[in-house]
């Protein structure tokens, strides 16, 4: 009776716990999307109105007040998608995976830096050039652990697709 109990207890317990560790989880993945965002963001404070402001741009250039709500939306899918991905296969099973998620996470916090806080474009453009290459294994690795974290990922390759575009006219134009 006494094991009954205790069994039934443990159960009853541990999904609380197991749902509470996949929250903490959630949020430890937003909090590394976001954190590479705002490693970025420090290196182009004063720069944007400044000298990316007098840099000469194509027409399809966006307007600078789309950029916060796109990358807000973009981080927030990424780190969605790395969840579900280590909530299907956790670290261990999804290694490579989740590497390949760190790699371009890295590569785009190294961005910004490198175009703003160089003023180097052509330097920005090797490495938006490598993140892109990142993120499509990322998307292959993922898609087959998780169909929605790789959908999850598509719109972030796509907008990086259009700043690798935007990043190489920018280098022609102003190089």
């Amino acid at each position: 009776m006494a094991d009954a109990a205790r069994t039934t207890h443990s159960e009853a317990t541990r999904p609380g716990s197991s749902r509470m560790r996949e929250l903490l989880a959630l949020v430890a993945f937003l909090v590394a999307c976001y954190g590479a965002a705002a490693l970025g963001n420090v290196a182009a404070t004063g720069l944007w109105d400044g000298w990316y402001g007098a840099l000469r741009k194509p027409a399809f250039t966006p307007p600078g007040w789309l950029f916060g709500p796109v990358w807000t939306v973009l981080y927030a899918c990424m780190g969605i998608a790395a969840w579900l991905v280590w909530r299907r296969r956790g670290f261990r099973g999804g290694a490579a995976a989740l590497s390949l998620f760190a790699v371009q996470l890295a590569l785009n916090a190294a961005w910004t830096p490198l175009f703003f806080g160089l003023r180097n474009p052509a330097l920005a453009l090797v490495d938006i050039a490598a993140l892109w290459g990142a993120i499509v294994l990322t998307v292959v690795w993922f898609f087959p652990v998780s169909r929605p974290a790789g959908w999850l990922m598509v719109p972030y390759l796509a907008w990086t697709s259009f700043a690798a575009v935007l990043n190489f006219e920018l280098w022609r134009l102003n190089g």
